[in-house]
């Protein structure tokens, strides 16, 4: 191989691999980052790539004859964050590559802009945001308006204080310990005080908060595509963190006990007559996560349209006697449907409107639920209540993979080898796209 064409193709693995980059720390699926690192280096002239992820690695390889020996290229991934607007922004520059809008050196410029820029937005409205989703699941699970006041501070304080673990350089699972530890000691203040509110919602909206950044959808559309090893990466993470979030409430219910104080459950049936709130509840929850996560200011409105909407159907589900599994499924569907559509006519990946949009929809106040029956009433019923909360979650996961999967006849695209492989695409383009070269114009003969 020339100098010059080992550096082109150099160039074009580096560019791809650090697209991927930003797809996997985004929580995108092993299948969509796969894909996409196969459409940049098919834009690039790379044809016959192999593609290897791990939930950490990833190697591309590449064979440019018989006789040649391979090119192997790795790179780690470093960190994970939930940056809506970095995606999104990534996820255009690789269709305007892919359609050459964009020469490889102009993408490979403009994708280290993006990944060294900082939040499009200010971070103490990141901040303020989380407290406003803690006060929209309160008022889904029937608060009032102080509860709800309460919830958003505890909130804000949690969000600052793992922000600081973070620097710190806590692990993660510590994270969640302590942020699960707040929330439940604040609730055992009001207790104490004998506050006149629901001291378990602020409890439930912590875990809420906590679980959101959880990537368990990712985990389950690594394991239906059948990427099992990162979806076993990706499951054991989310293990993990839910541990925390149980640790954490487990030791605030525990001194609690200590001192004579039962928090329990006091959430209010559902109603049909609070279906309006419920759905605004909903709305608000979704468009505050992703105005929390970076998402661009298009998105929101999506957004809010899916987390009113899933809630909705969560709602008449429940009412209808379903159960609350089936009932997280059916409205996870929906979400998953609608948000395929409308999250490319936005323009922004469906991966966005997805997750924020199945927030309302994450099972906190069943957590508490579980642990507060093991250790405050002593009844094993709670292990039945923590398995209610994970077959929520796989519902809640397995639903918005489905729904995708039922959107693809819906837009009539036509589907081919790559998308059975790859199936639903929550981020990239659905399929690489051959660069187009320009040809030179034939010249018309001229009579004489």
């Amino acid at each position: 191989m020339e100098p010059d064409e080992q550096r082109e193709v150099y160039a074009t693995i580096d560019l791809a691999l650090r697209v991927g980059e930003v797809l996997l720390s985004s929580g995108a699926g092993t299948a969509d980052a796969t894909a996409t690192i196969l459409g940049v280096t098919a834009a690039g002239g790379l044809r016959g790539c192999e593609v290897d992820i791990t939930f950490t690695s990833m190697a591309v390889s590449y064979q440019a004859a018989p006789d040649v020996a391979p090119e192997t290229h790795i790179r780690l991934v470093r960190y994970r964050s939930q940056d809506f607007s970095r995606l999104t922004d990534v996820d255009q520059l690789v269709r305007r590559f892919a359609t050459a809008e964009v020469t490889r050196e102009e993408a490979s410029r403009e994708l280290a802009r993006l990944t060294s820029a900082g939040p499009p937005y200010p971070r103490w409205s990141a901040v303020l945001a989380w407290g406003v989703m803690a006060g929209g699941a309160t008022l889904l699970l029937g608060g009032g308006w102080l509860i709800t006041l309460v919830a958003v501070l505890t909130a804000i304080v949690i969000d600052v204080s793992n922000r600081w673990f973070n620097r710190q350089r806590l692990p993660a699972f510590y994270q969640q310990v302590a942020g699960a530890f707040v929330a439940t000691a604040v609730a055992l203040i009001l207790y104490a005080v004998h506050a006149p509110v629901k001291p378990s919602l602020v409890v439930a909206a912590g875990i809420i908060m906590l679980l959101a950044g959880i990537a368990l959808t990712g985990a389950v559309q690594d394991a239906i595509t059948g990427y099992y090893v990162t979806a076993a990466a990706r499951s054991l993470e989310a293990m993990l963190l839910t541990g925390g979030i149980i640790a954490g409430v487990s030791l605030g219910l525990a001194l609690g006990l200590k001192f004579g104080m039962h928090v329990g459950i006091e959430a209010e049936t559902i109603q049909l007559g609070n279906l309006p709130i419920m759905v605004f509840s909903g709305a608000l929850m979704a468009v505050a996560f992703a105005f929390a996560s970076y998402a661009p200011l298009r998105a929101l409105l999506p957004v809010a349209v899916m987390g009113g909407l899933g809630s909705l159907v969560f709602t008449l589900m429940t009412r209808a006697s379903f159960g609350p599994a089936w009932s997280t499924a059916a409205a996870a569907c929906v979400i998953g449907l609608g948000s395929y559509s409308i999250g490319r006519r936005v323009g922004v990946p469906p991966l966005v409107v997805v997750v924020a949009g199945s927030v309302p929809l994450l099972p906190g106040l069943t957590i508490y639920k579980g642990l507060y029956e093991l250790m405050g009433l002593g009844n094993l019923i709670g292990i039945v209540s923590l398995g209610t909360a994970v077959a929520i979650g796989v519902a809640l996961a397995s639903g918005l993979i489905l729904g995708e999967y039922l959107a693809q006849p819906i837009r009539r695209e036509a589907r081919r080898l790559e998308d059975r492989l790859a199936g639903p695409r929550l981020v990239g383009p659905r399929r690489p796209v051959r660069r187009r070269t320009t040809r030179p114009r034939r010249r018309r003969r001229t009579g004489t």
